[in-house]
């Protein structure tokens, strides 16, 4: 009995000193950390024979985790049941943070295709197919046998020419500064008068080719300052370093490499060449460089593409012009000679749906498919030819991206230098609207042959209102503003121009 005491006594004792080392190392592992009682110490190995009660340890502890977490959760499935609020805004609300509209606006896509589409129906169903491609061609042409407006453009060379070799005779030195200064102002006031002249004074011009022909004489007076301006300052900067540069280094041959033309730099007087300045006429943009970003190649689907968008866009334009605002203003004219507001409030609302519709697709045939078009042929670089003018909050955020070839003129060639020689802020965006306002103006009452200053007015109008805006509107409401100035500004410009014109050219005079 004793003896059995004896030997049972250690092995109880051996077994439980086993068992807290085993909890010691667990307690050890459990976290990651491995932690020792002095830096070299390692835990003590576990003997093989008591790997069964280590394991049951461990199942152990485990069980008695399983109720804390069961309660846990029973706890958590209870507060759930007791309370379901928490403290948060509407989705609506502007403290939410919420912005995924999207669904919101695919709703108001659906809304719009639908509305205009009950418009167009009841359009067919009153006036029938008005749709007619031979009026397109009389809309240019008075007579097929002559064609002044085009006759007109290509007349345009003799500027162009004469401009690029004032500029030649400037670079040698033949002619003073003043007196090609002087021959420079002159042409470019010639472009502007010699077009308006044949235009009021050839009456097969139709008003379609005389907007055609000044439109083009328009870009040529841009393009020709800026091309003035920019060789100007080459010499400036010539004669401050006091260099002359030979004809091999500044007009470097074009090296060909894998079949594609790298296009070398060039310095000048190496730019005043023929295949230069017809590449900068052609160029969509205003402003004149020496050296243009250039494209590594043309892309070809890109190129059919937009190809295919101006082809389209340009027939779908011309349909809704014909389709819908035609007769919208032909049934406008009543109102306006009895000076009906109510009704002409109505005919206004009603004419804005399809002019800003037209207004908008003829922004994505010019701005877009035909300007890349362009700059994709002649492998141009820059084609930042808008920027996101939609998200206008100003008018003058709006007027300063939705042309940004006339934009970038206007603040290099315009804008810059007035300030430069000390006009203030205010002054020099007041100039570049009265230069807008006029172009505005001048392609629209030369070829009408009619001066009422409509254009010229609703441009000055932009001043007051962009005050305004910029003052007492802000966000959502300053962009709504602006959108409401195109909706129903432009539908009032063409209702003026027309009714002007109706009664100058068809209403008999008592």
């Amino acid at each position: 009995m004793g003896d059995k005491s004896t030997s049972r006594g250690p092995v109880t004792r051996h077994r439980r000193t086993t068992i807290s080392c085993a909890a010691a190392a667990g307690a050890t592992y459990a976290n990651g950390s491995k932690k020792h009682s002095s830096p070299g110490a390692k835990p003590s190995p576990v003997p093989v024979g008591h790997r069964n009660v280590k394991v049951k340890d461990k199942k152990a502890d485990e069980t008695s985790v399983s109720p804390r977490k069961e309660s846990s959760k029973h706890e958590t499935a209870v507060d759930d049941r007791l309370s379901c609020h928490v403290t948060q805004e509407s989705l609506l609300s502007s403290a939410s943070g919420y912005s995924n509209y999207r669904g919101v606006l695919n709703w108001c896509v659906v809304m719009l295709v639908l509305s205009n589409a009950r418009l167009f129906l009841e359009n067919l169903i009153k006036y029938g197919i008005l749709v007619d491609p031979i009026q397109v061609v009389s809309l240019f042409l008075k007579d097929p046998y002559r064609w002044p407006a085009s006759c007109l453009i290509i007349a345009s060379n003799v500027f162009i020419l004469t401009a690029l070799h004032t500029e030649r005779k400037l670079a040698v030195g033949t002619i003073s500064e003043r007196t090609g200064r002087f021959i420079h102002y002159t042409n470019l006031a010639t472009m502007l008068f010699f077009p308006s002249a044949t235009v009021l004074s050839i009456s097969s011009i139709t008003p379609v080719g005389g907007v055609f022909a000044l439109g083009v004489y328009s870009v040529l007076f841009l393009k020709l300052f800026s091309y003035k301006d920019v060789n100007r300052w080459c010499r400036e900067i010539r004669q401050a370093k006091a260099r002359t540069l030979s004809r091999s280094h500044s007009c470097p041959s074009v090296a060909q490499l894998n079949g594609s033309a790298v296009h070398a730099h060039v310095t000048y007087p190496g730019n005043l060449r023929h295949r230069d300045m017809y590449y900068f006429v052609f160029a969509p943009t205003l402003c004149y460089e020496l050296n243009f970003p250039r494209s590594p190649r043309i892309r070809k689907s890109f190129l059919l593409r937009r190809l295919f968008e101006m082809l389209f866009l340009i027939q779908l334009l011309v349909g809704l012009i014909q389709q819908w605002m035609v007769p919208t203003i032909q049934n406008s004219m009543k109102p306006f000679r009895e000076m009906d507001f109510s009704r002409m409030m109505e005919r206004l609302l009603k004419l804005a749906v399809p002019n800003h519709l037209i207004w908008l697709l003829f922004f994505y045939w010019f701005f877009h498919s035909s300007l890349n078009f362009v700059a994709e042929l002649m492998q141009f670089g820059d084609r930042e030819f808008y920027r996101d003018w939609w998200n206008s909050e100003t008018v003058t955020y709006f007027w300063a991206n939705w042309n940004i070839p006339v934009h970038k003129w206007c603040l290099r060639h315009f804008y810059k230098p007035m300030m430069k020689r000390g006009a203030n802020k205010l002054l020099a965006q007041t100039a570049v609207f009265l230069l807008s306002a006029f172009f505005h103006e001048y392609l629209v009452s030369v070829p009408l042959k009619m001066f009422r200053l409509w254009a010229f007015m609703g441009m000055m109008a932009q001043i007051p209102l962009a005050v305004f805006v910029g003052k007492f509107l802000r966000g959502n409401y300053g962009n709504a503003a602006v959108w409401i100035s195109l909706i129903i500004g432009q539908p009032v410009a063409v209702l003026m121009y027309f009714h002007d014109y109706y009664v100058l050219h068809y209403v008999p005079s008592t």
